[in-house]
């Protein structure tokens, strides 16, 4: 394989202007990626195979192409991202030269600071915008407000040889997972992400030491996530919340929330303590506050339910110190608490501990507030996958455990369902030979419902499924919002 003269000119030029090197670093740049391609050498040509204005990710995935036609590079998922993350990563600067930028440019505002890491993050293709891109979003509206809706189809799926190798391959302990800091600049292998682009910005938060990174495969704008520096398990407490506090007063264009920390109420690694923040207004943010309230002993801190379909205490404050007192109480009080009649209980009876929380931090017009999701996570005979968990009839659509980023109403749906909501529309517009599996009774339910045609099918599904995703946020809600539900809720406010 030869690398055409022009493009290697191009890349080289995208080096010089964005990463580390300059003029003089020219041939070493070249034989670099002479290297990492298993390339032969240059072309004498001076015409390139694409636009000048071509930018440094569209000049490596044409190289990993060819280099694949030429058999140079192995034509594997894993193999083509562990190339594209070295090629690209001579474009990026170190960590240390972005970190020293990252504080430069906060001294000018913290929005001067993220947009300059985001937009490394996007060039040297970490954040991945074209396969974010292929996602489906739209919104739905609700009694709870409008709730947005994701079908997943960004992340590529890996293919029967690369899963065969993933078997085979032997067990590492480096990095410990996929949030450890030891992934800033780790080549990856058939088990593990290709992260040499990779960058972390370093932050503390209540004087302990945290990474910042974008998502590469991001659900909204600048999604990332903050991570402890050591890997240690998540554990909600009131170090979270001065954790959260500590950020939105360092980033308060940013809001910043957890996962919980118990297993089936989260979508969450478990195993390292993280964060997840960005610049997005959820539905959960607008929803309206119901009933306010004071909790005794915190007079700064105003207190509401909102109307939604989980369980949410909203505490605002101008006095962080005391806001972060009173979200420690209602933590503490919430950890405890049984209420048989509506099937509430904190402990098993051999001990072990059902609830915990979501919490979510913001800093809106002059307050710093806390959304203190009340979470369950006892199984039954009834519902084994979980009381407080999508239930069996709408698992069709969303199964997998309900995280932060559904609690605040942002459904992440699996990427299958683009293909078998095709065919549910299908039957609905009456195709006789139509297997639609899991989602039978859904439609036959739609078919008695609405009267369906070509024209408004589209429609008629995209709300249907904003429906089962409200129907999954009310399951996962502990007090629900019945005259029950709000009587035994009231119940927990009044202990407060």
């Amino acid at each position: 394989m030869l690398l055409n003269q022009q493009l290697v000119q191009q890349f080289i030029e995208q080096a010089i202007s964005f990463g580390d090197y300059e003029q003089e670093d020219s041939i070493y740049i070249q034989n670099q990626l002479l290297r990492i391609l298993n390339a032969r050498g240059i072309t004498e040509t001076l015409e390139s195979p694409l636009a000048k204005n071509a930018t440094p990710n569209d000049i490596t995935q044409y190289w990993i192409n060819e280099a694949i036609n030429e058999n140079c590079i192995e034509d594997a998922l894993y193999n083509k991202e562990i190339v594209e993350a070295q090629l690209l990563d001579i474009i990026t600067p170190r960590p240390s030269v972005i970190n020293r930028k990252f504080r430069e440019a906060y001294e000018q505002s913290p929005e001067t600071a993220t947009k300059y890491f985001y937009e490394i993050a996007k060039r040297n293709h970490y954040v991945k915008e074209d396969a974010i891109a292929n996602n489906i979003n739209y919104e739905v509206g609700t009694e709870y407000g409008d709730i947005e809706i994701t079908i997943n189809l960004s992340k590529p799926e890996k293919d029967a040889k690369q899963i065969a190798k993933a078997k085979a391959a032997p067990a590492t302990e480096y990095p410990k997972c996929a949030l450890c800091i030891e992934n800033e600049g780790f080549q990856g292998s058939v088990t593990q992400a290709a992260r040499t682009n990779h960058r972390v910005i370093r932050l503390n938060l209540d004087g302990q030491p945290w990474g910042f990174q974008y998502s590469p495969y991001a659900y909204f704008l600048e999604h990332s996530i903050v991570f402890s520096a050591q890997h240690v398990p998540m554990e909600i407490n009131k170090q979270t919340f001065l954790d959260l506090i500590d950020f939105i007063k360092q980033f308060p264009h940013y809001f910043i929330g957890s996962n919980a920390d118990i297993p089936l109420v989260g979508g969450s690694i478990l195993s390292h303590n993280h964060y997840q923040t960005g610049q997005h207004i959820f539905p959960m943010d607008n929803a309206a506050e119901i009933e306010k309230f004071i909790i005794a002993g915190f007079p700064s801190v105003e207190a509401s339910t909102l109307n939604w379909p989980m369980s949410v205490i909203r505490l605002k404050s101008k006095n962080s110190n005391e806001l972060i007192q009173a979200a420690t109480h209602v933590m503490v009080q919430w950890n405890q608490y049984s209420d048989n009649s509506v099937d509430i209980k904190a402990y098993s009876k051999d001990g072990e501990r059902h609830h915990t929380i979501t919490p979510i931090a913001r800093y809106r017009n002059g307050f710093y507030e806390l959304d203190i999701v009340l979470r369950d996570n006892q199984t039954s005979a009834a519902f084994p996958d979980g009381i407080f968990h999508p239930h069996k009839d709408v698992q069709h659509i969303k199964k997998e455990n309900i995280g932060l980023i559904e609690v605040m109403g942002m459904a992440i749906l699996p990427g299958r369902l683009k293909e078998e909501l095709k065919q549910v529309k299908s039957y609905l517009l009456g195709a006789v030979h139509v297997d639609i599996g899991i989602h039978q009774q859904w439609a036959d339910d739609m078919k008695q419902t609405y009267d369906i045609d070509t024209n408004n099918v589209d429609d008629i599904v995209e709300k249907e499924v904003g429906y089962k995703f409200k129907r999954v946020l009310e399951d996962a809600g502990v007090f629900k919002n019945t005259e029950v539900g709000r009587a035994a809720f009231k119940r927990f406010i009044d202990i407060l």
